[in-house]
């Protein structure tokens, strides 16, 4: 299965993003918690450089909590900032303040010899499409500033958004990038939901989750859907949920499209439990 999804609106989002990046004291990124490096822009790193760096692994109550703590460590040791956040919940806002204000502590001071008072840290808020950014910020902000959608692809433009004295906010178009070399990071972006259902195989998907989980999450499959783990073959595994789960059409046909969507489904809304697709050793 070959991954690639660029729309149009996307090179007109990347060039005002390298407009805008002058203006920025701190770049805020939003990463899936459950694919950190996969569903990290290549070109955020040469946008950013020279900015305060902040790392926010969304979704962190989907992903593996001990896998977590690795992704953590890994980007720390690389420089930048880390929290770990359900974007949905405001219990994280107040630690995400007090980092912006820490990783722009130096510019703060700056403003503060030069007699600048109350000029707002100015942070830029970027990643991938459907990785949460719209939802952070609504959260972040305690009311509806940007448009959500559980599809990639709903902010279009760029917009300030105010959250108090001390922050502004850029809400940015999700980006990704024109060519995966790899076919691996595609293949993991589609699971998540990163890349338009429409244009992938569902089935395909599915099947390469199922092997994926056989693999490093035994049990997992089992449990959800009462099923032996045992068969050899993930396409006789997908049978198995599909008779389970009255999957079925006229004739008693096995509808594997319907049984494949469900699968998929059930990991990316988490109620397969807490799945992380990649460590930092694997790059």
């Amino acid at each position: 299965m070959n991954f690639q999804w660029y729309p149009g609106h996307m090179t007109k989002a990347k060039r005002q993003m390298q407009e805008d990046i002058k203006l920025i004291d701190l770049v805020i990124e939003l990463v899936d918690a459950r694919i950190p490096l996969s569903s990290r822009n290549p070109d955020i790193d040469e946008l950013g450089k020279n900015k305060a760096r902040l790392i926010l692994l969304n979704k962190s109550d989907l992903s593996d909590e001990r896998k977590n703590e690795t992704w953590a460590s890994y980007f720390k040791e690389k420089g930048f900032y880390v929290v770990k956040l359900d974007a949905r919940r405001r219990n994280s806002m107040k630690e995400i303040q007090n980092v912006i204000l820490e990783a722009c502590k130096e510019k703060i001071e700056r403003d503060r010899r030069r007699g600048i008072k109350n000029r707002p840290v100015r942070a830029m808020v970027v990643g991938i499409p459907n990785v949460g950014k719209s939802t952070f910020i609504n959260t972040f902000a305690g009311k509806a500033c940007a448009k959500t959608g559980n599809k990639p692809g709903v902010t279009k433009g760029k917009q300030w958004i105010r959250l108090n004295k001390d922050v502004e906010l850029l809400d940015t178009p999700g980006i990704l990038w024109p060519k995966f070399d790899d076919q691996m990071v595609g293949l993991r972006l589609a699971l998540i939901g990163s890349i338009k259902d429409e244009i992938l195989n569902i089935d395909e998907l599915s099947l390469e989750l199922i092997s994926y989980l056989k693999e490093n999450y035994a049990g997992t499959l089992a449990a959800r859907y009462e099923v032996e783990e045992t068969v050899e073959r993930p396409v006789e595994l997908l049978e198995a949920i599909a008779q389970k789960r009255g999957c079925v059409q006229r004739g008693n046909e096995i509808d594997y499209s319907k049984a494949a969507a469900l699968v998929v489904d059930d990991f990316r809304s988490g109620r397969l439990g807490r799945i992380t697709l990649e460590l930092p050793e694997a790059e």
